[in-house]
């Protein structure tokens, strides 16, 4: 075939690639390689003695850290200066060290918007191809596959692009749509891709390589979460192509449908598929999904693909019980009385102590939470120690660890042991993909993207919007999945750029070329203690009054004022907005300076939100609650706006916004504290 070489580059880049390559992968936190012993005993593989809710109050706990009101350093992102300590929960209260002093800066004076200035935030690569942009479209044919075996997807998708319609008039116009579209998949530009395979599809349904679009397509209606779509494209695969492809990308896919009756759907159009029926056996027998009413249609599948019983047959369900036992892996770290990490690791120690709270709170109301205490250290050694002690076999919940190694081998666990874990900080989704026991505490990057786009359209008049992300993983995730809901609720997301505020040059490329007084409102995803005061110096350049979204930590950015916040039309992305004025957050506050004598940090208020809702949860629906939770509204929280796991959704899906201190959603009013 004439056009061999562009269809061998595209195997490469999708068929020929491992499963596991084709599909983005987390890098691991850092972790510190140092054990400690459990807490409150001398021998590391010892738990604590269980805690009961009426014994005597735990001793005072040192001085509360400052927590930050956005992302907090136990969430996405903690500190990455080695291992991480925690303070004892015994002895007197130790005494806070004098917060350092710090110097303030002033708002840097940005460039006029017409000003273009475009410096690579990143560090140079393999030099580009030349003539960008060539009037010659074999030129830009070949360059742009080269920019794809570059990686730099998004200038391969620029080269691209003009040579795809019939209208150019390009020999090679097929190819170039597939690589457009093999680059934009690359990029998670879900919808760009999805937009030229159908032009490759419609425009030129003779091409011989059309399998390959189909299989592509499959993909991008897979992360679209359009399984029903998906497997339409592969089964019109023609048979004896890609037929290992297409199983693998099913075993990937699959198992990542949350929803049970979508599932169920799926079962029906596809009664024949043998990947859709063992997945749902799966999902059946060990996602947590089965009840007494799904046995017929599980004994059905295991009979009709030849499964294994033994491996499909459902542990029996745990019934329901008067009292609880919770297990609590955190990196206590107590063999290092070290005032410095003590500080460092306060979170750790705020988080349990608003646990023990939650706990008293459960048992005056009759529903008894047994808490476990585990030291897991910052290192998966000792956490895989304290997984091997027979006892944690028999818990009924598991939360913890923080660190992101350590949070995948406790849901590989979970999932074996059929134990739901709950990650208490991490905001990353990608730790609860594919796995019916696992959980999180926090809504994902992903989930506060698509509810603020949400909040974005019912808000805001204007359709349109430009966003701007800090150059980390993320951002990146929350800027593209900020435009792809944004626009499939009608919106128009204008431009969608990367910035790396670290760099001058890089956060005014930003800006450069940007009229904001004609936009509808602007997005900013980045922590960056600079972007705050650049983003505000340019539009009081500009003189633009548009609204402006972002995140809750620049309400603790000592380089913006609550004056410049005010003046504007700012709303904060603020998922632990707590409300001083509302009964629950008063009345917690109150119980916890009497029991620690100390003010609760926003890690003792999660600590508490975490095992009262979940404490609940047992109580009223048993261990295994996923479809009760599953199929429950969102509820409010007993100190947070509210918490609701919808749909099978393994994240938190409510995310209140905030501007300065008006609450910009109803909620009822709270429970729990008594």
């Amino acid at each position: 075939m004439r056009h061999s070489f562009a269809f061998r580059l595209a195997a490469t880049l999708l068929t020929l690639t491992p499963p596991t390559a084709l599909w983005a992968q987390q890098p691991a936190r850092p972790t510190a390689p140092r054990p400690a012993p459990v807490v409150g005993t001398p021998a590391a593989k010892k738990p604590a003695a269980k805690t009961p809710a009426a014994s005597t109050t735990p001793a005072k706990t040192p001085a509360a850290s400052t927590a930050p009101a956005g992302k907090t350093p136990g969430q996405a992102k903690p500190a990455a200066t080695g291992k991480t300590t925690a303070a004892p929960t015994s002895g007197t209260a130790t005494k806070p060290a004098p917060a350092a002093p710090g110097k303030t800066t002033s708002a840097p004076t940005p460039p006029p918007a017409t000003k273009a200035a475009v410096v690579p935030a990143r560090p140079a690569g393999p030099p580009l191809p030349a003539n960008l942009g060539s009037s010659d479209p074999t030129v830009r044919y070949q360059n742009g596959k080269t920019l794809i075996t570059q990686t730099r997807y998004d200038l391969a998708m620029q080269e691209l692009e003009p040579l795809t319609p019939p209208s150019a008039r390009f020999d090679r116009a097929p190819e170039a749509a597939y690589l457009y579209a093999v680059a934009a998949t690359r990029a998670k530009k879900w919808a760009e891709a999805e937009q030229m395979l159908n032009l490759l599809r419609t425009e030129y349904p003779g091409w011989p390589n059309l399998a390959e679009a189909f299989f592509l397509q499959a993909q991008v209606s897979f992360e679209l979460s359009e399984a029903d779509n998906a497997l339409k494209m592969l089964a019109q695969i023609p048979a004896g192509r890609l037929e290992a492809e297409r199983e693998a990308m099913k075993a990937v896919y699959l198992p990542r449908v949350k929803d049970k009756l979508q599932f169920q759907t799926l079962l029906q159009h596809y009664p024949q598929d043998a990947a859709v029926g063992r997945a749902y056996a799966d999902k059946l027998a060990n996602g947590g999904w089965y009840t007494d009413a799904d046995k017929p249609t599980l004994d059905q599948l295991i009979t009709q693909f030849s499964l294994d019983r033994t491996r499909y047959t459902p542990r029996p369900r745990a019934q329901k019980k008067s009292s609880y036992n919770v297990a609590v892996l955190l990196p206590f770290e107590f063999d290092d009385p070290s005032w410095e990490k003590q500080r460092k690791n306060q979170f750790v120690t705020d988080l349990y102590a608003g646990m023990r709270l939650a706990q008293d709170s459960l048992q005056r109301e009759g529903r008894p939470i047994q808490l476990y205490s585990y030291d897991t250290g910052a290192d998966t050694l000792q956490l895989k120690q304290v997984l091997a002690l027979p006892e944690l076999a028999s818990m009924d919940l598991i939360i913890g660890p923080i660190y992101k190694s350590g949070s995948k081998i406790l849901a590989r666990y979970a999932q074996q042991r059929q134990i739901i874990c709950i990650n208490p900080l991490s905001q990353d989704a990608d730790l609860v993909l594919d796995n019916g026991w696992h959980y999180l505490f926090e809504p994902s990057t992903v989930t506060q993207a698509k509810q603020a786009a949400q909040f974005a359209i019912s808000r805001f008049a204007s359709r349109t919007a430009v966003v701007l992300y800090e150059d980390t993983k993320d951002e990146a995730a929350f800027g593209q999945a900020y435009k792809t809901a944004y626009e499939a609720l009608g919106g128009k997301v204008l431009q969608l750029r990367r910035v790396n505020s670290d760099v001058e040059e890089s956060i005014s490329a930003g800006f450069a070329g940007l009229d904001l007084k004609t936009v509808g409102h602007l997005v900013v995803a980045s922590d960056h203690r600079k972007a705050g005061p650049y983003t505000l110096g340019v539009l009081q350049a500009q003189g633009a009054r548009l609204p402006l979204l972002t995140y809750a930590s620049w309400l603790e950015n000592s380089r913006v004022s609550l004056g410049q916040l005010d003046a504007r039309d700012v709303f904060f992305v603020h998922p632990k907005y707590l409300d001083k004025t509302a009964y629950g957050v008063r009345r917690f506050r109150q119980l916890y300076l009497q029991r620690q004598n100390l003010p609760p940090s926003v890690f003792a208020f999660t600590g508490f939100e975490l095992l009262y809702y979940f404490g609940s949860q047992l109580h009223q629906n048993g261990p295994g609650f996923q479809q009760n939770l599953a199929s429950s509204g969102p509820v409010s929280g007993a100190v947070f706006q509210g918490i609701g796991y919808p749909a099978g959704a393994h994240d938190n899906q409510y995310v209140p916004f905030t501007k300065l201190e008006r609450l910009e959603l109803e909620v009822q009013n709270p429970v729990g504290l008594r």
